[in-house]
């Protein structure tokens, strides 16, 4: 008998390669609590303890060396081999069987209704004892149906129990359909999850005194047990088991399906956990253990509480104390009602034709980029809402997530569970039109785990209390919708027991809809409630709408798309690029102001909703699929919150979380509002003032639009919450097609004659090792008045603006970095309004139009700064002929080659993800957007009120240095600098934006007509240039990231190895966990190119591998290619049992410390 290797305590192994020329097997340093069993399984496992080979040396209680006294095989194999059994020792306890959260649910309901049972009939006597032996064979081969839940600790895991003291199977007659519900109701009651009995069967023989007779074999289940995937195979594998087969008990599996929509890029991809190696993979712990890491994910905690909060907030919705989790049967009937007959249950099938059904599931599906089932969660919407009159639906969705997870298809187990969908429809489209405007919410509304698995995830495992009692309490939509697979059908012979489950059904009317034999076949179930409109007739009136809205998606699937058209090509590659996703922080821009006076929040809300009814690009929004267009939505509601702030430093922290958050730009509006009160100075005091915080997305609204967007706001505001005037035109569609309509044609020559020379300087640092440093840094430095003023006029007479100066002070500093010594071209990229351009109305657009282009200019030391000024002029005002040209359309030589930033298909994404390259590092932004409240200051003193001027807290790029320009509304220059820092950390980035500023002050002092670049470069002496370090991220072959810079000089190397299938982002909390003064690296997918970048740390300083249990075999035969190149092997370590993510990186940690004590 096998020895279980489970074990709670933390152990820890270092895999010493030993001393020169490491020619010996190497040795396993083991320390923690060592079960000698354990060790024995492992070595037993992997076929090593033969005798004499592995010795165990005992140094104290937690303290042993595993070492072999002889090879066997080759040097390599026996690498992979330590590192294996390194990942078995360290491998996470193995628990048993865990609850999901569906079956979390089962257990908050009454105990005698927690059964289902079906029957079959069979003509030919079945012998008790061969049932008895059948059923006992299914038991063994399901283990959910032989454990127990373990309810301590929130329910965590369900543990085998062996139930042997129970006969599965009971013997009677029954003479009538009631007695016959009565013994399997009985025998319902008998199944204890908590003695691990969980499925029992009743042989009943047929004593009815008139009819046919037929015997009948119930078999009752625990819904813990079963769900309708569950029920197919259990009857499968009790025929098979029953021997002979009767005929009536062989299965009637439904025909093959093949699946009629794959899943798009897009689509919600389920939380995984990668399966630990050494163990045999787990598919459900496996599934159940990435809802857990989703149920702590922060984005989707905050999807279901908005669809929880819509929900609650929808006509007709309801909280009561007594509603069960969503989906769950409620308990007792009411003491006045416990005797009342209920009424009887109805049932209608109706069937879709084979034609209609492909070119819904199929073609409809691939359009749209849905999957058939969020295809046909769509047309079930658009049918409830013509039945119900209303433009706001919601329902419940349950569906099986086994299709998106073969290691579960045959797994026997109730997974399925409920979720809640809400959508708002336009009744103003037809029934394609109102499809594809809820594609995208359709897309995002399941969350990020297939079939809704996110919602019982976070109503059972959320961290946050409230949020759990929110969706716990949750009430049952009174619709719900099943979308079956095709296996889920009942055998022929099956029939669901009268009664079975037992209890109130949670929704009034169910509908199921799945596609077998290439037709869809729709279910409808329901108990008549005159009172809420569930009557036969309203149900078959329901089946019809739902039959037609199908019938005219089927017919339309080819038509036109209403109300969408092309996005831009910089939106095109922004939002195909990977850049623009939730948790980049990239391209999510911000304004911050302060208002002054009373705030109506009713009045305030209102006033945005309204500019979001007049401005077509607040309801805009991505369509899903590998050639995005974009849609106008016929309403988008802003979000806005109110939160607590805590000091500015809370403040800083709550913007960088802001922007991480991102936005789904497949749901309209692109942006929200956030406002900050605080304990002391409440919302609704009038007299506190009041931190507001818009943020957008730079893929629909630009710097401008947002400071349009806020006037358009005040105007609301003063007219009492309602904007005067009707949609604005034009808008992105307008201009999307103006853009479609130009010829690039006479723009190659320009951009020909314009493309740097190969070699163009583009860095304004010199070279540096790296800075170890994450995120997104931002500096401010401001000019003051007259400083400005002085600027401004010394560059009118040259003609020029200071926006040209800016320009010119930026090549210089570019040039100073090079180090050249005579004339060299440099490269950046400047951003034009794009807004100048012979399209009516284009200077008060709202949308994305602010474009990046390349610039390149020769900087001589001997020329004079004006000539190079006006170099940069002219080369401005060639450009404005063109700066509404897509930076993709740009003919390739004119833009300089990629150094990162690149998307997933390698496509250089720039500023605002166009196709200006990266390589051309720095991007300037000089731009005076216009004043929100200019000529409405009046109107605001009237009603009390008084708002500042909008601060912007500008995006992060793909580049890794911005430097933004603008006038504050004192009239002084502000320069704002947006880096990276794992290129610039703040030391640096400060001295950039002082030597800018400094040259800018100093210039209109100094600098005449004679003047040249030499003599502006003087100005710079004593000051350093800064260190600019080469991005990690520059090219896609670099092996090792930095996650720490050491601490001290000759510190070491700690290289982190993930484990295989995880991300290198799994060390992410060790930066902080670890102690140590070492560097920290992780290794990339680039295993190849590793060992040499890692042999030359090793020759300099100390070198460990270290990882998770997993990573040992990778790191161990790392460790050996290292040494095969001549180099000095490094120690592996590996830890990290736990399953809790803190505790795991504190036992690497702690692991890595002892590793590399002196004395180890």
């Amino acid at each position: 008998m096998t020895v279980s290797r489970s074990s709670h305590a933390a152990i820890s192994v270092v895999v010493d390669p030993g001393p020169p020329p490491h020619t010996a097997p190497w040795d396993l340093e083991l320390r923690g609590p060592l079960d000698p069993a354990r060790l024995r399984d492992v070595l037993g496992e992997l076929a090593c303890a033969g005798p004499g080979r592995p010795r165990l040396l005992r140094h104290g209680p937690d303290h042993h060396t595993l070492r072999f006294l002889r090879r066997d095989g080759t040097p390599a194999a026996e690498r992979v081999m330590a590192g294996r059994i390194a990942d078995l020792l360290t491998s996470p306890p193995r628990l048993g069987r865990p609850l999901v959260p569906a079956q979390c649910a089962v257990l908050t309901r009454p105990a005698s209704h927690r059964y289902e049972a079906v029957f079959l009939e069979t003509p030919a006597r079945l012998q008790a004892d061969a049932v008895r032996a059948a059923l006992r064979t299914v038991v063994a081969a399901h283990p959910q149906l032989h454990s127990r839940p373990d309810t301590r600790a929130g329910r965590p895991a369900g543990e085998t129990a062996s139930g042997q003291g129970q006969d599965p199977l009971t013997e009677g007659e029954f003479t009538d359909e009631a007695g016959f519900a009565a013994t399997v109701a009985a025998i319902g009651g008998t199944l204890d999850a908590d003695l691990g009995v969980q499925l029992r069967a009743h042989l009943a023989h047929d004593r009815r005194p008139a009819g046919p007779r037929a015997d009948r074999l119930a078999v009752i289940v625990h819904q813990l047990a079963v769900d309708a995937s569950s029920w197919q195979i259990l009857l499968e594998d009790l025929a098979a088991a029953l021997t002979p087969v009767p005929a009536a008990l062989t299965p009637a599996a439904p025909a093959p399906t093949p699946d009629p929509a794959p899943a798009p890029a897009h689509a919600p991809v389920p939380a995984v956990v990668v399966p630990w190696p050494g163990q045999v993979p787990d598919a459900l712990a496996h599934w159940a253990g990435g809802l857990r890491e989703l149920a702590r994910d922060p984005d989707e905690a905050r999807h279901w509480a908005r669809v929880a909060d819509r929900r609650s907030r929808a006509p007709g919705a309801r909280r009561s104390a007594a509603v069960t989790p969503s989906g769950d049967a409620p308990g007792p009937l009411p003491a006045h009602a416990r005797h009342s007959r209920p009424q009887p249950g109805r049932h209608l099938d109706l069937t879709v034709d084979q034609d209609v059904a492909q070119r819904i599931t199929q073609t409809l599906a691939r359009r749209l980029a849905l999957t058939a089932g969020q295809v046909l969660t769509g047309a079930f919407a658009l049918a409830l809402a013509r039945w119900q009159r209303v433009e706001e639906v919601g329902f419940d969705v349950r569906s099986d997530p086994r299709a998106g997870h073969p290691g579960l298809r045959r797994h026997v187990g109730r997974l399925t569970d409920v979720h809640p969908v809400h959508l708002t429809l336009d009744p103003a489209l037809d029934s394609l039109g109102q499809l594809a405007a809820a594609a995208g919410p359709l897309a995002a509304g399941a969350g990020r785990a297939a079939g809704g698995a996110g919602f019982g995830a976070c109503r059972e495992w959320s961290p946050d209390p409230l949020l759990r009692d929110t969706l716990r309490q949750l009430a049952p939509a009174p619709a719900c919708l099943i979308l079956h697979g095709p296996a889920e059908l009942l055998p022929g012979a099956a029939r669901p027991v009268p009664g079975s489950p037992p209890g109130r059904p949670a929704h009034r009317l169910e509908v199921r809809i799945q596609t077998a034999g290439g037709r869809l076949h729709l279910g409808f179930n329901w108990v008549p409630d005159p009172a809420h409109g569930i009557t036969d007739t309203s149900v078959a009136a329901l089946g019809n709408l739902l039959r037609e809205v199908l019938g005219e998606l089927a017919d339309a699937c080819t038509a036109p798309l209403p109300s969408v058209f092309r996005a831009t090509p910089q939106q095109s590659a922004l939002y195909t690029g990977g850049q623009a996703r939730p948790g980049t922080g990239r391209h999510v821009e911000q304004l911050v102001w302060v208002w002054h006076g009373p705030l109506d929040l009713e009045r305030f809300t209102a006033a945005w909703q309204s500019v979001a009814d007049c401005e077509a690009v607040l309801r805009t929004a991505f369509t899903p699929g590998p050639e995005p267009q974009l849609m106008v939505h016929s309403r988008a509601t802003a979000e806005i919150t109110v939160r607590i702030q805590r000091g500015d430093h809370d403040l800083t922290s709550l913007l960088e979380r802001d922007r991480l958050r991102g936005f789904d730009l497949r749901c309209p509006p692109p942006l929200r509002l956030t406002l900050l009160a605080t304990e002391q100075r409440p919302l609704d005091n009038p007299a506190a003032p009041t931190r507001i915080v818009l943020t957008y997305h730079r893929a629909l609204l630009d710097n401008w639009s947002a400071h349009i967007l806020l006037r358009e706001f005040y105007r609301a505001y003063l007219a009492g919450g309602t904007l005067p005037g009707g949609e604005r035109r034009p808008d992105l569609r307008d201009y999307t097609a103006w853009i479609a309509a130009q010829d690039p044609q006479p723009a190659g020559g320009f951009w020909a004659d314009a493309a740097p020379p190969a070699g163009a300087a583009s860095r304004p640092g010199r070279p540096a090792a790296a800075t170890g440093l994450t995120g997104a840094g931002r500096s401010r430095l401001r000019l003051d008045p007259a400083e400005t003023v002085r600027l401004a006029r010394w560059a009118g007479l040259w003609g020029i603006a200071e926006s040209s100066v800016l320009q010119a002070v930026w090549a210089v500093l570019i040039y100073r970095a090079s180090g050249a010594a005579g004339p060299a071209p440099v490269a950046f990229a400047v951003t034009v309004p794009g807004r100048g351009i012979p399209l009516d109305g284009a200077a008060r657009m709202l949308g994305p139009l602010r474009n990046p282009l390349p610039v390149s200019v020769e900087v001589d030391p001997a020329g004079t700064l004006p000539d190079l000024m006006r170099h940069l002029r002219d080369h401005a005002l060639d450009m404005a002929a063109y700066e509404w040209l897509p930076a993709d359309w740009i003919p390739a030589p004119a833009r300089p080659a990629p150094a990162r930033g690149t998307d997933p298909d390698n496509t250089p994404t720039g500023p605002v993800g166009t196709g200006i390259g990266a390589g051309t590092g720095t991007v300037i932004v000089f731009e005076d957007p216009p004043h929100p409240v200019e000529g409405l200051e009046g109107e605001l003193a009237a009603q009390g009120l008084r708002a500042e001027f909008p601060g912007t807290v500008p995006a992060r790029s793909v580049l890794p240095i911005a430097l933004l320009a603008h006038h504050d509304r004192a009239g002084a220059l502000v320069l704002t600098g947006v880096h990276d820092r794992d290129v610039l950390d703040e030391e640096a980035a400060a001295e950039l934006l002082v030597q800018s500023a400094l040259l800018l002050c100093e210039l209109p002092l100094r600098a005449g007509e004679s003047t040249t670049v030499a003599e502006v470069l003087e100005l710079l002496d004593g000051r350093a240039v800064p260190p600019m370090a080469q991005a990690p991220g520059a090219g896609r072959d670099t092996p090792l990231v930095t996650l720490r810079a050491a601490a001290r000089e000759q510190a070491g190397t700690v290289c982190l190895v993930p484990p295989p299938g995880s991300p290198a982002t799994c060390y992410d909390l060790l930066a902080r966990t670890y102690p140590g003064p070492q560097e920290l690296l992780v290794l990339t997918a680039d295993t190849d190119a590793a060992p040499p970048a890692l042999a030359a740390r090793a020759a300099g300083s100390s070198l460990l591998l270290g990882g998770f249990s997993g990573a040992g075999a990778l790191a161990c035969d790392l460790a050996g290619r290292i040494a095969a190149d001549g180099g000095r092997p490094p120690r592996v370590v590996l830890a990290g049992a736990c399953t809790d993510e803190q505790e795991r990186a504190r036992d690497l940690a702690r692991a890595l410390q002892d590793a590399a004590a002196p004395d180890a």
